[in-house]
């Protein structure tokens, strides 16, 4: 549940993205690197810029928290 402890702990907190990404549509290195799997999970800058690919999205969110930023979902 979000509280207010939480949103004054994310104010000056980068944002990212956390999105679906298909293992198909990734290029051949990281589709080998992720073999067995169908989809992970792309965290991404404000500007784009993909800054990691995890396995779930509860691990996206979690990355993101531990590396001080503050996690969005994107759909």
């Amino acid at each position: 549940m979000f509280e207010q402890n939480d949103a004054a702990r994310t104010v000056g907190q980068p944002i990212v993205y956390i999105r679906q990404v298909a293992v198909a549509d990734l290029p051949r290195e990281l589709r080998k690197q992720a073999a067995g799997l169908d989809k992970l999970y792309a965290i991404g800058s404000e500007t784009g810029e993909q800054l990691a690919l995890v396995r779930d999205r509860k691990m996206a969110f979690i990355v993101a928290r531990q590396n001080d930023m503050t996690p969005v979902s994107v759909h």
